[in-house]
């Protein structure tokens, strides 16, 4: 059975922390070819909330921020190669959005994960932009 868990970055132990940012290391900056800082400071920040799920490990992550104006925003949504397609991120999705105190949350979704995002409420806010080379697609979800 596979679990899901939330904690402020700041509450992580050294193993999940580690666990969270190696995970994040394959899967964009090897897996997907982005050289860019994933280390950016937001996880340290009061407000950020890391969600994990896996069986024994992190399979899947995604991280929670608190911005300055009260909005949250979603990001850094990764699932290990091997546990794809087994409802992880979905659940991680429905945990962060139920934790959410916000009454709108953005992401910057990867543009041909929009119809994925829209399943939890999530619909396209501006145009289409390339981080990293990658198109991406603002996305809000408000209450």
């Amino acid at each position: 059975m596979t679990s899901t868990f939330s904690a402020p970055t700041r509450n992580l132990d050294i193993v999940t922390l580690h666990e969270i940012l190696r995970l994040r290391q394959d899967v964009f900056v090897v897996e997907q070819e982005c050289a860019y800082p994933d280390i950016d400071g937001r996880d340290l920040e009061p407000g950020t909330v890391q969600f994990w799920a896996g069986t024994g490990s992190v399979d899947a992550t995604l991280r929670l921020l608190r911005e300055p104006d009260g909005t949250e925003r979603i990001g850094r949504v990764a699932t290990a190669a091997h546990a794809r397609g087994k409802g992880l991120g979905a659940a991680l999705m429905t945990a962060a959005i139920a934790e959410s105190r916000s009454p709108s949350i953005a992401i910057n979704a990867q543009a041909h994960l929009g119809e994925w995002y829209a399943q939890f409420g999530f619909v396209r806010s501006g145009e289409d932009f390339l981080e990293d080379a990658i198109p991406h697609t603002p996305m809000v979800r408000t209450r």
